[in-house]
């Protein structure tokens, strides 16, 4: 909760005692619970949790200001209903303030400022095949985080979408994949960056190494945030992928908003993910192109382009190594929590990849490999019982890859982990989409991990985190140790 939203809630609580205080004293909470009522909207920001506090404490001050005159008497019964009543609505509203935050995203602890630009890049060569529409090429939307030069006088980046009619349709894309009102998520708008848009870029060092992040299958760049930001503050050049037609919401220039639209090669056959999996490692590939033509205007030759790095999320975390694997120009990766997608025929990977894992990993793991799987667990993956064992054959190949590469594993974490989306709500906690871990320490733990990983392979330095098990990160895990 913001400052001024503490400060209102904490003044209903006490103007619902304000019988027991002396008259002026109940008049002056009154007309202070008023003033920051006022602050709180200016300032901060309507939000629809804090609605009936707001309620409340504008009625609780009335009373507390004009009680006296209005001589209110009631049956004891009804009194004592009503202080549990309100009592309950107040705590409900700052359960739902509290579980659902306007948060920040987490401050990076590099030594550069940050600055954020969007590009919209069409492939005039890529025919769309995603669309029925056979004119359609492929587009993207790819935001880059660079170190930036002085940020005084700039704006702050707000992390959706600033324009009212695209943040609408762009949050109304997410409520309905989380069968959701659109107004649930409206406090969204207030989420700000630690990014300040189009500023320069820093002078400080000749090039920076470039780090690709693709997002997993249906989510948004949008949640790989703060992982740019902190990589941009180390002297890194952070460009996020929004895949399109496999994110939750992408906002075009021109008003355009597309949404989720290719489950159908998410169905567990292995043969479709890996159509789809082609078509982002080719959107991967795309843009490295488009960044060497930027690198000759907005960046200023800014981007070193012999030191490229890539790390993913789930399925994003497959196209980084499959981008890896495929792609010379891409010299390391990062694969956090995803299972790898046509793995027929791989071997271990030559370059340096390091697999990031939840705490469940390894269980799915052992499973798997032991086949000690139930009826049970078959028919509720709602396959048929050859898909099933035909993904535990894909499952087994995949595993002998990953066991060839580095890897470490987060104790406490769920898939969501690896993402922002553990710093929107403590509620994601008890449905299992993030783990036991604190959000601000899953963020904190991939940030720092993730930099430490790109300085050795991109850069030639650190590396310390990455070689052993380090007491400051107890939850990191070694397997292999």
């Amino acid at each position: 909760m913001k400052t001024f939203e503490i400060l209102l809630t904490l003044l209903s609580f006490i103007m619902l005692f304000q019988q027991k205080m002396p008259r002026k004293l109940a008049a002056a909470i009154g007309f202070a619970s008023i003033g920051v009522l006022a602050g709180h909207l200016l300032f901060e920001g309507y939000r629809w949790q804090m609605f009936l506090i707001y309620l409340i404490s504008a009625a609780l001050a009335f009373i507390a200001i004009f009680g006296k005159r209005l001589q209110i008497r009631m049956w004891k019964p009804l009194k004592y209903g009503l202080y549990v009543l309100t009592f309950a609505m107040l705590a409900i509203s700052a359960f739902l303030s509290v579980s659902l935050p306007v948060f920040d995203l987490p401050k990076p602890d590099g030594a550069y400022s940050v600055g954020t630009k969007t590009f919209h890049f069409v492939d005039q060569d890529r025919d769309e095949t995603l669309t029925k529409d056979p004119d359609d090429k492929r587009e993207l939307i790819v935001q880059v985080w660079y170190p930036a030069e002085d940020s005084h006088g700039l704006k702050q980046a707000p992390l959706f979408p600033d324009d009212q009619n695209t943040f609408h349709r762009y949050i109304g894309a997410f409520a309905a994949e989380f069968n959701l009102p659109a107004f649930a998520l409206d406090y969204w708008r207030y989420i700000k960056t630690n990014s300040y848009e189009n500023a320069e870029i820093s002078p400080t060092d000749d090039r920076y190494p470039v780090v690709m992040i693709s997002h997993g299958f249906g989510t948004s760049r949008l949640l790989h945030a703060s992982q740019a930001e902190n990589l941009a503050s180390h002297g890194f050049i952070a460009v996020a992928i929004d895949h399109t037609y496999s994110t939750m919401a992408t906002a075009f220039p021109d008003g355009r908003v597309t949404g989720l639209t290719t489950e159908q090669y998410m169905n567990g056959v292995s043969e479709n993910s890996g159509k789809l999996g082609n078509i982002w490692t080719q959107d991967a590939g795309f843009v490295i192109n488009q960044l060497e033509k930027l690198n000759d205007s907005d960046f200023k030759g800014k981007l070193d382009m012999n030191n490229i790095g890539m790390m993913g999320h789930s399925f994003g975390g497959a196209t980084a190594f499959n981008a890896a694997y495929t792609n010379q120009k891409i010299k390391a990766g990062i694969n956090m929590d995803g299972s790898l997608y046509d793995a027929d025929g791989k071997q271990a990977i030559s370059k340096p990849f390091l697999f990031m894992e939840s705490s469940d990993f390894l269980k799915i793991r052992d499973k798997a490999m032991s086949g000690n799987i139930s009826d049970e667990e078959i028919k509720n993956s709602g396959l048929t019982k050859e898909e099933f064992n035909n993904m535990i054959e894909e499952r087994k190949k995949e595993y002998k890859i990953i066991d060839q590469a580095s890897m470490v594993y987060i104790k406490g974490a769920a898939h969501y982990n690896f993402t922002d989306f553990q710093l929107y709500s403590k509620l994601l906690k008890p449905i299992g989409m993030t783990g036991e871990i604190d959000g601000e320490r899953g963020a904190d733990i991939v940030n720092e991990y993730a930099v430490d990983f790109f300085n050795k392979h991109l850069k030639g330095t650190g590396g310390n985190l990455i070689s052993k098990p380090n007491p400051a990160y107890p939850e990191v895990k070694f397997p292999k140790e």
